[in-house]
């Protein structure tokens, strides 16, 4: 039996993108299409079997730590870009300021959906959710480059809007204006959930 459930959810690809060099910028270049390696996307500063660990799983592991990488890519959605501009009082929020690999429309909540879920092109391209994409301050120097006065506010508006981050599951080509299937784990919600968080 599948473990995985098919859902009436799809996801428009409306806009892709790659950070050749974190080191020089955080904002990334669009692009209409995307290799996707095993690696993660072709010519990506994220992409790689492994990577140093961060702040985000910090509680396992020193900073720095060579560990697998699940946070090749970086999904968003217009829903709630859109939300995130509205509540920092910009026409826009440019996907590119935040580094993003991709962004999507048409899943509701796209920030929540459950990790382990599953994105499908139709090439057979897939990706696999790891977790919540947590805000940070970097975006909001790029955006405060581009909107004086704006880039403080990122942090707070995009608080359960950033999108998730992902990683790559079956080789492929993305393009803008495919259209993304969502599979979801056909597993319930954790007994002890409330309990491990401390709720």
């Amino acid at each position: 039996m599948p473990a995985l459930k098919p859902t009436q959810f799809e996801a428009e690809i409306v806009w892709l993108g790659g950070v050749a060099d974190r080191g020089q910028t955080l904002a990334a270049e669009a692009v209409q299409s995307l290799a996707l390696g095993l690696d993660g996307p072709e010519g990506d500063c994220h992409g790689g079997v492994t990577r140093a660990s961060c702040s985000r799983v910090s509680a396992l592991y020193e900073v720095g730590t060579e560990i697998a990488n699940v946070r090749q890519l970086s999904v968003v959605s217009q829903e709630e870009l859109d939300a995130i501009a509205a509540e920092m009082g910009l026409e826009a929020v440019d996907p590119a300021w935040l580094g993003t690999t991709l962004v999507v429309k048409g899943i509701p909540d796209f920030t929540h959906v459950p990790p382990n879920a599953r994105l499908q092109a139709p090439d057979g391209a897939t990706i696999t959710v790891d977790m919540e994409n947590r805000p940070c301050i970097f975006p909001g120097r790029v955006i405060e480059g581009n909107h004086p006065g704006h880039g403080r506010a990122f942090k707070a508006a995009a608080q359960t809007k950033r999108g998730v981050t992902a990683w790559v599951e079956r080789a492929g080509r993305l393009a803008v204006g495919d259209k993304m299937r969502l599979f979801v784990p056909d597993q319930p919600v954790w007994s002890q959930l409330s309990v491990a968080r401390g709720l």
